[in-house]
């Protein structure tokens, strides 16, 4: 229990290790089944897989991930977005679904296998190939890259309601007292549901675009599916989005999807690195042990048909506006997340959540989650008076948040993976190759701090 279980005092944070009172910890592990859902439900509809299931393997992922990382790095797996070009690459090949599930499962042993390297070879490996320059750009990144999911899918199709939401969320996280401004997301997400169907009552039908861009007139809150949709059953999808499946294995779809782990790989060190931060914890020793739980839980995702999984940006946002840390709201997150896989009908219900009201709340998640980058650069002193530094980040993070992509024969790197390699390699080759006698002290580049203190 963290001090009288209410809140954290001024200054403090609730540590992994620590937890609120337990209706305080449920209502956070809800929130934080609310800041992953949408893309959880969203990803594997674009992947032409199984929401629910994906809803179901995120809780039992997350489950996993507690464990084998003894419970010290407070995250939450989803649906990973990675996947979502590659996979679109392979069906225009002809690939099927169960040729789709076997390549995210290969992928998955390929992250798996690269967590036992590291785990055996000691965090110090990655921190060397991944400094605060590096980590600070790939967060930075990531969080930004989602910026177009904003601008492009959520905020248009209610421009008021995302608005309106979006101050919410402010106001609450910043002007709200005790526990009420550690539910900003939550608040902001129940005042514009009611503000949309308030608005469907008095104002009738918007003519918007919807989450594929189409325009049409419509009601902001579609809850025809609800009644349809059974209170318990398994996911076994439909016809379109196979549930419950076994996977086949095609060489030409595992060489689309495989180099996709360079995007898990940095999107999970970039979240451990900026989680470490958070919390002022030192979580290397970890970093093997959460890319491995990463690794097998995409496996076990793509051998039952399921969707691909990592560490989620979404919810780290939520632990930077409430400082709460604590991995027993994860642990509640995860069995929400299970129960919600058994039953469609509290999936459905979610799921009608206006686009507006997630544009509203994921433009300030998204946001935070870009600026923690710049806040590990600020607290470890990046020098950005080097080219060598300032170049390879300045056109990786563009790359990044631009979604450039390049072409490599069938398929192509895009986005968080391009960006991420384009960072990472340059950063290291630029540094090679610039002068010797430029100035670098400790000071001012603590993550070169043992190759500059032998240059000089």
């Amino acid at each position: 229990m963290h001090g009288d279980g209410r809140a954290p005092a001024p200054g403090e944070v609730v540590r992994p290790d620590e937890r609120l009172s337990w209706g305080r910890t449920v209502g956070l592990g809800a929130q934080h089944v609310l800041a992953m859902f949408g893309a959880t439900f969203v990803f594997p509809v674009l992947m032409g897989l199984d929401p629910n299931l994906a809803i179901l393997l995120s809780g039992l992922a997350t489950m996993l991930f507690l464990l084998m990382t003894r419970g010290r790095v407070p995250s939450y797996l989803g649906t990973s977005a990675s996947f979502v070009g590659v996979v679109a690459a392979v069906r225009a090949d002809g690939g099927t679904s169960a040729e789709v599930t076997g390549a995210i499962a290969v992928c998955g042993v390929v992250v798996a296998l690269v967590g036992l390297a590291v785990h055996l070879g000691g965090g110090r490996t990655v921190s060397a190939v991944l400094p605060p320059a590096v980590t600070g750009a790939v967060v930075m990144l990531i969080g930004f890259n989602l910026a177009p999911v904003v601008a492009g899918t959520y905020w248009p199709q209610d421009e008021g309601v995302a608005l309106v939401t979006m101050v919410v969320v402010m106001l609450t996280a910043v002007a709200g007292r005790g526990m009420l401004s550690r539910l900003g997301v939550l608040v902001g997400l129940v005042v514009g549901f009611l503000l949309s169907l308030l608005l469907d009552v008095v104002l009738g039908p918007i003519t918007a675009p919807d989450a594929s861009g189409t325009v049409s007139t419509h009601l902001r809150v579609d809850l025809s599916g609800v009644g349809d949709a059974p209170w318990i059953g398994l996911p076994l999808g439909t016809p379109e989005a196979p549930g419950l499946h076994l996977p086949a294995f095609s060489a030409s779809a595992i060489l689309l999807v495989v180099p996709v782990a360079i995007a898990l790989i940095a999107e999970n060190t970039g979240h451990v690195k900026g989680v470490a931060t958070m919390t002022g914890e030192d979580l290397d020793p970890y970093l093997g042990r959460a890319l491995a739980a990463d690794g097998i839980a995409t496996a076990v995702a793509g051998g039952v048909g399921g969707s691909p999984t990592t560490t989620y940006a979404e919810n780290i946002g939520v632990m930077a506006a409430t400082r709460v840390y604590s991995t027993a709201a994860y642990w509640v997150a995860a069995l929400v997340a299970v129960l919600i896989g058994f039953c469609p009908k509290f999936g459905a219900v979610v799921a009608a959540t206006p686009g507006g009201v997630l544009g509203g709340i994921t433009v300030v998640l998204y946001g935070m989650i870009g600026l923690l980058g710049a806040r590990i650069w600020v607290e470890n002193r990046v020098d950005f008076s080097r080219p060598e530094v300032l170049v390879p980040l300045a056109a990786g993070i563009v790359i990044g948040i631009g979604d450039v992509a390049l072409k490599i024969g069938g398929g192509s790197l895009s986005g968080i993976a391009l960006g991420s390699i384009v960072v990472i390699v340059g950063y290291h080759v630029l540094r090679r190759l610039a002068p010797r006698d430029r100035s670098a002290t400790p000071e001012n580049a603590p993550e070169d701090a043992p190759e500059d203190a032998e240059r000089e």
